[in-house]
């Protein structure tokens, strides 16, 4: 059966830079490993979800981003930094999301922000969220500081090592998955 890696970015600008990263590390996953792709943001479950208190609240394609979420096989999740933390609807759609629902799954942390100084939001907001899931986030994460970017596009040599070093981790991860396991999710 063929994978499904689904992106997430916690942004509600388009463009977004948040987008275009978790754009760009959800194709080469998928490229990697012959899955399908699919990359989402929170402008896509607007207008119903800051007033969602559980998912049922949600209907048409909210709900099936939702859906397509809970059931990829992997996922490359990002969020903008916003006064030291990830945005407060992205923590907001995860509030909704059973705990045991990640459980296991492969995750790729991924957050954009001004500057150097909000790099540790990975370690210090992302990881601590998705541990409470009990998944599996990979050990490289994948920060950009708007000088990674040119024209709104990662460019920075170092950005896009780090990257494929996320992409190799996620491969050997999903590479040693059981099957009954990759297609359950």
């Amino acid at each position: 059966m063929t994978l499904r890696i689904v992106g997430f970015a916690g942004s509600l600008s388009r463009p977004s830079k948040t987008r275009a990263l978790v754009d760009l590390v959800t194709a080469k996953v998928a490229a990697r490993l012959g899955a399908v792709a699919a990359t989402y943001d929170l402008t896509d479950l607007q207008p119903g979800l800051g007033a969602a208190q559980t998912l049922e609240d949600l209907d048409g394609l909210p709900r099936a981003i939702v859906a397509s979420i809970l059931s990829a096989d992997a996922l490359v999740v990002g969020s903008p930094v916003y006064k030291g933390s990830y945005t407060g609807l992205f923590k907001h759609l995860f509030d909704l999301i059973d705990p045991a629902a990640l459980a296991g799954k492969p995750v790729v942390l991924t957050a954009t922000g001004g500057g150097d100084k909000h790099a540790l939001v990975i370690e210090h907001q992302l990881r601590p969220l998705f541990g409470f899931f009990e998944a599996a986030t990979l050990p490289t994460g994948i920060y950009a500081s708007g000088a990674d970017f040119t024209d709104g596009v990662p460019t920075a040599p170092a950005l896009l090592d780090r990257i494929d070093r996320a992409v190799s981790q996620i491969q050997s991860r999903l590479n040693n998955l059981p099957t009954a396991t990759a297609t359950a999710a």
